[in-house]
């Protein structure tokens, strides 16, 4: 999805500058190495981009940390929105953390505008699957779909769902809402399109505060706004006195976690595939939202969370 799609701009310290291209020509002795089919050179640089926002800033970092161990110099740029990085994927950015639904609805809608129908299925390899023609066709290769999934979610005060009997976004029906959210949630089925298509609410205003940032809980807390944008595996929200309204019309595609790499890089460096595959085994719906609530509410640094995440589980 989106999802998310990016968040608090202290939570994103951690990006770097983006450098060079990947894809250094391969050493003469693996290209004359009868032995490995394909020939292939592990290390060297490797440009690793995504949204900007918390959960995208935690698992970038594993991605950084996991190839950087397996001998290669990378480097990260986040960034507001997918339709930021998709320009230049694959090119200058060789590897994405991206969910599947995010991506694959993105490329199409790129390729059919908005005569698009959006991909909905709700199990990730099966979603992976409907969209493989469109990731060949932009040099893209989706590996291992993790079981760990994280979609769009909206929320509302626990005092505004009382007050108004609110606990599913159907509840909403006819109801003038101002909408906190990801600067590109105007019109996309996942996010205001289908709260307004699908579920008839009247959003009156869409405000671009970010996905799951500080500003956007703010604005629902005070009142600016009556709805908010986060995902499914925000851990801050019982804290706040926030409540995710239940997506009863289920209009929020397969969002599993998945490593998108240009496949191109990954032609030159399969070794890529292992090391991010075996990430995406370790990491479950459950142990994400623990780690997200570690980073938002106890406010540690998402490099530190990623790499206790990661020497706990054996890849470091």
């Amino acid at each position: 999805m989106q999802v998310r799609r990016s968040l608090a701009a202290a939570l994103a310290a951690g990006s770097l500058l983006l450098a060079g291209c990947a894809g250094d020509d391969l050493s003469e002795d693996a290209a004359n190495d009868d032995d490995s089919t394909p020939a292939a050179s592990a290390g060297g640089p490797v440009n690793i981009s995504g949204q900007n926002f918390p959960e995208a800033t935690l698992v970038a970092s594993m991605y950084e940390q996991l190839l950087e161990d397996a001998g290669y110099d990378p480097t990260v740029r986040l960034v507001d929105s997918r339709s930021v990085y998709i320009e230049t994927f694959p090119g200058d950015v060789d590897v994405v953390p991206e969910y599947v639904g995010g991506i694959v609805n993105e490329l199409n809608a790129r390729k059919l505008g908005d005569q698009a129908e959006p991909f909905t299925a709700g199990d990730g390899k099966e979603l992976a699957e409907q969209g493989s023609d469109l990731l060949e066709e932009q040099g893209i290769t989706l590996l291992d779909v993790s079981e760990a999934t994280d979609t769009n979610a909206f929320f509302v005060t626990q005092e505004y769902a009382e007050e108004n009997g609110v606990t599913k976004l159907s509840d909403l029906e006819g109801t003038s809402v101002v909408l906190a959210a990801a600067p590109d949630c105007e019109g996309r089925l996942d996010c205001e399109g289908g709260l307004v298509d699908e579920y008839g609410i009247d959003v009156t205003k869409v405000l671009p505060l970010g996905f799951a940032s500080d500003q956007t809980y703010q604005s629902v807390l005070d009142g600016e706004s009556q709805l908010g944008l986060t995902s499914t595996t925000d851990g801050t929200l019982e804290s706040q006195g926030l409540v995710v309204l239940e997506d009863d019309k289920a209009i929020q595609p397969a969002q599993n976690l998945v490593p998108a790499v240009s496949s191109a890089f990954l032609e030159e460096r399969p070794d890529v595939a292992e090391k991010l595959n075996e990430l995406m085994a370790a990491l479950t719906t459950e142990n994400l939202t623990e780690l997200n609530g570690r980073i938002a509410v106890d406010r540690e640094k998402p490099e530190d969370v990623a790499r206790e995440f990661l020497e706990q589980e054996g890849l470091l």
